[in-house]
């Protein structure tokens, strides 16, 4: 669970060589005692080395071999206790010290005693004190340089982290030499801190638009802050329940914030605009509160309790979605479940206490822009009346074509393209090339860097740009950047804020992609997502090809590969197989070997020992370890011949040449076998082009796959974020249809009716209809995010349904006839109805339009809401009066009872 949180890059204009204990000592030791870092892990430095390097021909005279020189220079380099003495009243210690104190006395070790001359190591040997040779080149912004990677303990606060190493980092640089210079390369707080900021804006014009509704609608001032100090109230909640549970004010946990804050205030409208009208009708404000509330608070707590039928069950969704929804789920159940309460309390309490009587607005004042505002309103109920009064009487065209547009919309749904998750633009761009297997370290970086030039000129969005060539000695190191060969680069941009730019990150990432295909050289490249993007990686199309056989597993993903590389959609389509690599391979023959008296495995650590080298001892220097090597001269291991050269020894003394007893080849071998349940498998995989669709380049893939021809025992599997989506979307559609179930069951129990709930259901169909619609305008992908938004629908629509339904019942057991009930109950909810889905509506506008960072994860929710709510709403206020008129409901016990009381009153 260790992220790398942030890169620095240390370049040195004039002394390199020991900027590494430098670093080691001035840098990562402050920096690992902030609290929360994990590691600082430093790259792309050399380490240091005692190297001899012999001369095989001079070694051979004296009849020396590797392995004597090495044992002879442990013997030497010994530092040994050698018991204590009594001496007087004190006990001392003897100690026997004969370590190399610099690393030259090294040449003057007599290795062997040849007719009376000494033999020393400079006779045979060349000592240096050197670097080993470097597998790896680091250079930032085109300078060479030292990658320090901080990383972060699971849990710890990785803003906090990065402040910190931020503020210490000038007090670094005060230590340093004049010409190193310590840069931040990338951090990731700055995505968070600025995601954060953005959301917190959304938090606050949701905050406003919601007032502005309540002070448009109601045109009182009082009204307005009474409703809105149901959000405070109902927002605290909320970080009560972080603190508890030790939640973190994240991007998750600020968007449910976002999400929730216009549905807070829908209860507290309804119970207030009925208050409203109480007063109106020149009710005491006590009786007001008291009648105004009594009539709506059961479909006050109904409606609620149906959207937290929906954001409960977020809150036990397995897998990646998991993570993602369990705080929304909570945060949006604790919000609205304080704001239910507020509602039905606070509400009605401050309305008696502030609200006066007012016969008619005096429009004075401010009052005369609310003159021409109440009059729309007024026109608007009037209007919707009339136009109910209609449908009423012409129920079947009306709910025919009703269904007809759902079923229109479901022609439209195969056009929207589906998708995992949206991908966040944070800025970073990581692209990984492959020249050919046989390139050495200068070759590679010489051509990195004629490419990073190309880079630099062609985009100016860079900020930073890291080039990472060959492969590091640190596995950790090297396992982080992926690198695993002297052939590789790593290329790691960091562009501007994606505000500050007009091509993202995707766009970036494509002009490489033309960069890259200009040289010839390369074999093989492809993009990764940023760091610190967990969520918005991008999603990939992988094709598993399982099979023993190497040839044929390697036709079939050629084949693939050619096939795949057409589909338009598709990026950096690659193999995960190498290409066969060249290698010396030297073929023992046994029974040679036998005779001449030695076995293989002595045989072959000779030649390791040579071309490898030995380890024979630790060079100390202030309390540091080096390692003395011992091995052939770099000038006597570059050809076959010089392999083939090599002295065996047996255990009599004998000596025999490698080419007496074995075969030098050059030989094709297969890379890494790589192995998923047991079995050998190849995986073909493809990132997305911007603006493709996983769900589209899937199928392509799809219908590729069922072109190729398939030997017998080579089988094929799709996977990748194909899999991950289609695992999410099946447990999201599952949750969907419970969601729609326990809804049902919520309105069945309040209404006492099983038939009733289904006509208020139907909004929910118009929801998605919505949904289609908005999100085919918006040409956005239906991902994951967009899908959640659609879940939450069947909640908060489903709310004007039975705002609508409740009041029509009510007025039935008042007696009223069937039409004037659902014309008047219409006309009476209007205006609440309105409200709530405008304060929903308008507090979802900043998160569908939202440009700041990371807005891309969220856009889908905010547009899948909008289209839904809008389109369903005004929907709902035709059908749902219609349907309840068709079906004659209200035949439920009470109303039978009134028309029983009717009935003898008649008689």
């Amino acid at each position: 669970s260790m992220m790398p949180i942030m890169f620095l890059s240390v370049t040195a204009k004039e002394n390199y060589d020991g900027i590494y204990e430098l670093l080691d000592e001035k840098m990562a030791n402050p920096l690992n005692r902030i609290d929360g870092v994990g590691s600082v892990t430093i790259g792309g430095a050399p380490t240091r080395e005692v190297q001899v390097n012999v001369d095989p021909q001079k070694m051979e005279a004296y009849r020396l071999t590797i392995e004597q020189i090495g044992q002879i220079i442990a013997a030497e380099n010994r530092n040994i206790p050698a018991g204590a003495m009594d001496i007087g009243s004190e006990r001392m210690s003897l100690r026997i010290n004969a370590e190399f104190s610099q690393s030259q006395q090294l040449k003057n070790v007599v290795v062997a005693n040849i007719g009376g001359k000494e033999i020393k190591i400079s006779d045979i040997a060349t000592v240096r004190d050197t670097i080993k040779k470097m597998t790896v080149e680091n250079t930032a912004n085109g300078q060479k340089a030292v990658r320090v990677l901080v990383q972060k303990q699971s849990g710890a606060n990785s803003v906090a982290i990065c402040e910190a190493v931020r503020k210490m980092l000038p007090e670094i640089q005060k230590t340093m030499p004049k010409d190193v210079q310590v840069q931040v390369f990338f951090d990731t707080s700055e995505y968070i801190t600025d995601s954060i900021n953005s959301l917190t804006e959304t938090v606050m014009y949701a905050f406003l638009f919601v007032i502005l509704v309540v002070l448009i609608f109601l045109g009182r001032w009082r009204a307005t802050i009474i409703i809105c100090l149901t959000i405070p109230l109902s927002l605290l909640t909320s970080f009560i329940y972080l603190m508890i549970a030790g939640g973190t004010l994240n991007v998750i946990s600020l968007s449910s914030l976002a999400i929730a804050i216009g549905m807070v205030v829908d209860d507290a409208i309804v119970v207030l605009e009925n208050i409203t009208k109480h007063l109106e009708r020149k009710a005491r404000p006590n009786d007001a509160a008291v009648y105004g509330t009594n009539e709506v608070w059961m479909s006050v707590i109904g409606a609620t309790l149906t959207i937290i039928a929906v954001f409960l069950p977020l809150t036990m969704v397995g897998g990646i979605a998991g993570i993602m929804f369990k705080q929304l789920g909570w945060i949006v159940t604790i919000v609205i479940t304080t704001s239910v309460v507020a509602a039905v309390t606070i509400t009605p309490m401050l309305s008696a206490r502030m609200l006066r009587f007012r016969a008619e607005h005096t429009y004075k004042g401010i009052g005369l822009v609310y003159k021409p505002i109440d009059a729309a309103l007024s026109w608007l109920d009037r209007a919707y009346a009339r136009l109910l009064g209609w449908a009423v009487r012409h129920k079947t065209m009306v709910i025919v074509s009703a269904l007809l547009i759902f079923v229109a919309s479901i022609f439209l749904f195969s056009q929207v393209p589906t998708d995992f998750m949206p991908e966040s633009d944070d800025g970073r761009v990581e692209m990984k090339v492959e020249f050919p297997v046989n390139y050495n370290l200068d070759e590679t970086t010489a051509l990195a860097h004629r490419i990073e030039k190309v880079f630099v000129d062609s985009i100016p969005e860079i900020k930073y740009l890291s080039v990472n060539s060959g492969a590091s000695d640190e596995g950790g190191f090297a396992a982080l950047m992926g690198n695993s060969g002297m052939n590789q680069v790593a290329f790691s941009l960091t562009l501007t804020k994606a505000t500050e730019r007009q091509r993202s990150k995707q766009e970036v990432s494509d002009v490489m992609r033309r960069i890259l295909d200009r040289v010839p050289e390369i074999e093989k490249y492809g993009a990764s997502g940023g760091m610190g993007n967990m969520m918005g990686g991008g999603s990939t199309v992988e094709v598993k090809i399982f099979g023993y056989n190497f040839e044929q597993t390697n036709a079939v993903a050629n084949e693939l590969l050619a096939k795949m590389k057409t589909i338009p959609g598709a990026r950096d389509v690659a193999s995960s197989r190498e290409k066969m690599k060249v290698e010396m391979v030297v073929d023992f023959d046994r029974e040679k070997l036998a005779k001449f008296g030695s076995n293989t495995a002595t045989a072959a650590t000779y030649v390791r020992n040579r071309i490898n080298g030995l380890t024979a001892s630790l060079y100390r220097e202030d309390g540091d370890e080096y390692d003395i090597i011992v091995r052939y001269d770099e000038s006597f291991r570059t050809s076959v011949a010089d392999v083939q050269n090599i002295l065996l020894y047996n255990s009599a003394g004998q000596a025999i040449r490698l080419n007496e007893v074995a075969t030098v080849v050059e030989r094709f071998t297969p890379p890494i076998i790589e192995r998923e349940d047991r079995q050998r498998v190849v995986t073909v995989s493809a990132a997305l082009a911007p603006g493709a669709a996983l769900g589209e380049v899937a199928a392509e893939a799809k219908e590729k796959i069922a072109e190729l021809t398939v030997p017998a025992g080579v089988a094929i599997a799709m996977s990748g974020s194909v899999e991950d989506q289609q695992e999410s979307f099946m447990d999201l559609l599952t949750l969907m249809a419970l969601i729609i179930l326990l809804v049902y069951i919520v309105m069945a129990a309040q209404f006492e009716s099983l038939g009733l709930p289904l006509i208020i259901m139907v909004s929910i169909l118009f929801a998605f209809t919505g949904v289609f619609l908005a999100l085919w305008i918006t040409n956005t992908s239906l991902s994951m995010i967009a899908l959640i938004g659609a879940i939450m629908l069947v909640g908060i629509v489903v709310k004007n349904g039975i705002v609508i339904v409740d009041f029509t019942n009510l007025q039935r057991e008042r007696g009223v006839g069937l039409k004037d009930s659902v014309i008047s109950a219409g006309k009476s909810r209007l205006r609440p109805v309105l409200m709530t889905t405008l304060t929903t509506v308008l507090g979802m506008i900043p998160l569908a339009v939202g440009s700041g960072e990371g807005s891309e994860m969220w856009k889908p929710m905010g547009v899948a809401i909008i289209g839904g709510l809008s389109f369903s709403t005004v929907l709902t206020l035709l059908v749902v009066p219609t349907m309840y008129a068709a079906f004659n409901f209200g035949r439920g016990k009470k109303v039978r009872k009134a028309n029983r009381v009717e009935a003898t009153v008649e008689s």
